[in-house]
Order: structure tokens, then sequence, then C-alpha cells
């Protein structure tokens, strides 16, 4: 049985690649990519060294601030892995792929679900949130297409106009999530 090296190498760098592209990846495709990325760039594959994978890369992460971190969903019960940004900056802020107004729709989003009794918010809950926008208001049309890219980034999961936090969200914003809503 060979030893995983300790160094980051190219197979490392490509499971990276394609975690960030994905922004998530269930536990059985990440043991599949782990064993491609292996395969592919030659270096010695164990099966069950995808914790040893992960932190190999996980150390290089660091100084960005930066983590590949395991989560549960809460829908089916199956372990997952996401990239995770640990530094709350300018920069991080900056870099999203949403307008401040659609970040703001998506935190009032957060404390609809988390404070709710069952973990969801209505569709029409989230619409009427158009309104209460401090940074620029939203049509309701706008908040459907919103919604609709949050649930397509995986931020959310949508089912028959119930709306609740995805597996991505929770394991990306736990220690927002646990910061905000620790009475909750």
């Amino acid at each position: 049985m060979s030893v995983q090296p300790a160094q980051m190498t190219d197979s490392h760098r490509r499971f990276l690649q394609i975690l960030m592209s994905r922004g998530i990846l269930e536990s059985s495709e990440a043991q599949k990519l782990h064993k491609h990325c292996c395969e592919t760039h030659k270096v010695s594959y164990a099966a069950d060294k995808l914790e040893d994978f992960i932190k190999i890369i996980n150390n290089q992460l660091q100084p960005l601030f930066m983590q590949i971190r395991r989560g549960v969903s809460e829908e089916d019960g199956k372990q997952h892995y996401a990239l995770v940004n640990l530094a709350e900056t300018e920069i991080t802020r900056m870099a999203s792929d949403y307008a401040e107004n659609e970040l703001e729709l998506f935190r009032k989003t957060m404390d609809l679900i988390v404070t709710s009794e069952n973990g969801f918010a209505s569709s029409t809950d989230i619409l009427n949130l158009a309104d209460q926008l401090q940074t620029k208001k939203m049509k309701k049309k706008e908040v459907e297409q919103v919604l609709h890219h949050l649930v397509q980034d995986s931020w959310l999961s949508e089912k028959r106009g119930e709306y609740t936090l995805s597996t991505r969200c929770i394991i990306e914003m736990e220690q927002y999530i646990r910061t905000m809503y620790e009475d909750t």
C-alpha cells in the first residue's frame, strides 16, 4: 500500500478545479472524482483516503481563507463536499455573482427560512420581501428571477413553491447561520 503524497499534485489541483466549477459534490461523486484525478495523473489511489486527499488541498487553501468542508443534506441525509470561503471581506462580497439588493433578498429569505417553524418559506412570503428591501426595491418578476438563480446556483432548494436552504448553503454559510441565529 503506497502512501498519499503530502505535497499538492496535479491530481489535487484537478479535484479542486472541478469542485470549484460545480460548487458542491455529493460524497459518491467526490469519491469518483478522487479516483479519476489520481488515475489521470498517475498518483496512488486508495478509496479510503479521500479525507487525507482533501486535507492536503485544505492545507494549501488555508492561507487563502478557504476550505473544502463536508456536510449532510437535510433532504436525503447524504454527505456532500463544498468549497467554503472563510473570510468575510469587501473583496469576497464584491466577488459575488449577485447584486447588493439580491444579496439582501437572500439574507431576508434566510431569515424567513431559519425562523420558520418547518425550515421553509413560501414563494408568496419571499415575493412580499421585495417591498422591504433597503438597498434597491425589486419587482416581483425580478424576485422570481433571483430565486430561480439561487436555486440554480444551489443556494436554495425549492419544492412546490416552498423554499429551504440547500446543502451547499448550509455548509458554506454555517458560521454565518450560527452567528446570526444562535438563539433560534
